[in-house]
């Protein structure tokens, strides 16, 4: 089964708890004694645990024990499905990466399957691995993602003068709070009727970036119960200056 890390967090002196997001759905696992051991065995055989495994939006194989019962999940096999490369190296991709998956530790909270879902993350990340003009990706990934999450914008017209933020929809009446307009307007325009391959279009630079990024995390308050702002969006918005 293939798994995202989300969040990885000590528990105790010797523990490991780590929620991912798999082929299967949102899923924690407690993975006992990684920090007393360099080994842990998985049936009869003794195989290597690396921590590196547990690092954020790493892509894994894994084969686990799933539980009905309300307790934390165990992890029996683990294996890297996508090794990164530039990922593992960029500071600014890794930036964006420890931001993303804050994100998603926010906002995904079903434990059932999605597959959809889960490819649009793993093929979205893996994109951004294999590509070098990645300044814009967060943007999109976060814009696109509403498609999976049930509130993405509706686009009939963007021609309309303001966008309301909290019924997501374009219009020609101007809301009374929560709602995009003028320059910002035209910025979150922009995000619209491209893909990850032409993204090189958006003529974006750190102060239009970090507009358009407050402007969609506040879009994600107004649509996801206890939505956070990550932690890490200072660093974010440092290595873009």
């Amino acid at each position: 089964m293939k798994a995202i890390v989300l969040t990885s967090i000590k528990y105790g002196d010797a523990d490991l708890i780590v929620k991912c997001y798999t082929e299967e759905g949102l899923k924690t696992y407690l993975i006992k004694r990684i920090f007393k051991s360099k080994t842990k065995k998985y049936g009869s055989k003794s195989k290597q645990i690396n921590i590196a495994y547990f690092q954020s939006l790493t892509q894994l194989n894994l084969t686990a024990n799933h539980n009905n019962k309300g307790n934390l999940n165990s992890i029996r096999e683990v294996g890297i499905s996508y090794l990164y490369q530039s990922l593992a190296t960029d500071i600014l991709k890794q930036s964006v990466a420890l931001f993303l998956a804050e994100v998603l530790s926010f906002t995904l909270k079903e434990e059932e399957k999605n597959e959809i879902l889960f490819q649009y993350i793993e093929t979205s990340l893996i994109w951004l691995d294999n590509h070098s003009h990645t300044a814009n990706f967060h943007l999109l990934f976060l814009l696109n993602l509403t498609k999976y999450l049930g509130f993405y914008p509706e686009v009939k017209d963007l021609n309309l003068h303001y966008f309301n933020l909290s019924e997501g929809v374009f219009t020609n009446n101007k809301p009374l709070t929560d709602y995009v307009a003028g320059e910002k307007l035209i910025l979150l325009k922009s995000l619209f009727g491209i893909n990850f391959d032409t993204i090189e279009r958006l003529q974006l630079n750190a102060k239009t970036r970090v507009v358009l990024l407050e402007i969609l995390l506040h879009y994600y308050k107004l649509h996801i119960p206890g939505f956070k702002t990550p932690k890490s969006l200072h660093v974010l918005k440092n290595v873009f200056e």
